[in-house]
Parts: C-alpha cells; structure tokens; sequence
C-alpha cells in the first residue's frame, strides 16, 4: 500500500513487504467507503486512491463511474485491481505531476505509527489534489478503539474476524487479530497508533489541508480541503 500499519503474521498465500495477507484482502468486500465517497465527490470525477490493496474499494468506485488511479506498493495487490489504472509506488514519494478531484487515503494508514509517516501521507494527499478539491481520511476512532479488548470483531463475507489479544501503551494499541475463513485462516499481527481531533487538525495543517467536517457520527471519516 505505502505504508501500512505495521503487520505480521501467518496464513497462505503471497503477502506484501509489509505483511498484508494479499489472499485475504482479496476477499473482503468494500465497507460503505464508496457511499462516503460519492456523498462529497460529483460523479464521473476523478479519484486517487492511495492504498488500494486488491482493489476493495477500487471497484466500488469505479462501478459508481468515477475515474480511480488506484496506488500500492505491492505488485501482488495491484494485480488484482480491474478498470482503474494502476501505479506501483510507495505513497510517501508519490509525484505523478496532476492533480485529482478527491484523493482517499482509506484504510486507517493516517493511525499509522511514526509521525514522519503520517506527515509523508498527508503531503501526498496535498500534493495530489486539486484546488477546491476533497481530500478523505480514515482513521480508527481512539474513543471506542482505545477500550477494545479480545473476542469476536465481527463477520464479513463468510470471514470471522477474532481478536486474540490487545495492548494498549498509551496512544499505540498492539494487536493480534485472526481471520478464518471456511477454507483458510490468517493471523495478523499489527500496531497502530490513535489519533484524537485535535491531532488530526493539527497533522492537517501541517500539511496544508484544513478539516471541513467529519463525514460520519462515530468520526471515522474526515472531510479535508487545501487550505
């Protein structure tokens, strides 16, 4: 993807330089981020995706008729992404020299645990969209993520997710998590870091993006602009 949060792990199949199980990422479906998107980006814009594993997301875009760049760092990944064009590189270093109606950085890679990175992603982010555009972030919500704690986490095309252990030290959660499948099952392990309000306002500006508004209740979604 870039620079994902930190994972490793146990299960078959290929998997990326930072761990990522590709098989189970090709199998989980999207998440209502293509509804997020299409709230606040017109139809038929242009969209980069930075982080697009398999293409999850990608194709529930591009079946919405936006036109997506989708960006990972995992050949592997890309490999599976179908009607988007599609670039290998690592997001940090990303110039493509144009610039996107809405750029995504999807996938809670803003909870990722250095703030070197964090800055390196949002840069992209400002480096990449257009004046007046839309720049949307995922991040885990530190209110309900800071009090997780081990069992099940939930069930998404025939795959139950199950936490097998948690720490929390301080603002970084450590994280075991399996994934099973009827015919497969994966193990993660991976470290994030949360990330409060007024920190995401502040990386934003930093950056010279400006937070507009949380695009849903549980603030999982920010809506940023160039500022």
């Amino acid at each position: 993807m870039g620079s994902r949060i930190r994972f490793t792990g146990t299960g078959p199949g290929a998997r990326t330089q930072d761990g990522c199980a590709v098989e189970l990422y090709r199998r989980l479906p999207a998440d209502g981020e293509a509804e997020i998107v299409a709230a606040v980006v017109p139809a038929g814009g242009a969209i980069l995706e930075l982080g697009s594993g398999p293409g999850r997301v990608t194709h529930a875009l591009v079946s919405r008729g936006y036109a997506v760049t989708a960006v990972d760092n995992s050949a592997e990944m890309l490999a599976h992404v179908r009607g988007a064009e599609t670039v290998l590189a690592d997001i940090e270093d990303l110039d493509l020299g144009r610039s996107f109606d809405a750029v995504l950085l999807a996938s809670t890679l803003i909870n990722f645990p250095e703030a070197q990175t964090r800055a390196a992603l949002l840069a992209a982010c400002r480096r990449h969209v257009r004046p007046g555009g839309a720049v949307l972030i995922e991040r885990r919500n530190p209110a309900t993520f800071a009090t997780l704690q081990p069992g099940p986490a939930g069930e998404e095309a025939g795959i139950r997710h199950v936490i097998e252990s948690v720490r929390h030290e301080g603002p970084l959660s450590h994280i075991v998590l399996r994934s099973e499948a009827a015919d497969a099952a994966w193990t993660q392990s991976y470290t994030c870091e949360l990330i409060d309000d007024a920190q995401m306002t502040e990386a934003l500006t930093a950056a010279g993006l400006r937070l507009v508004r949380w695009l849903d209740p549980p603030r999982r979604w920010a809506l940023a602009e160039p500022a």
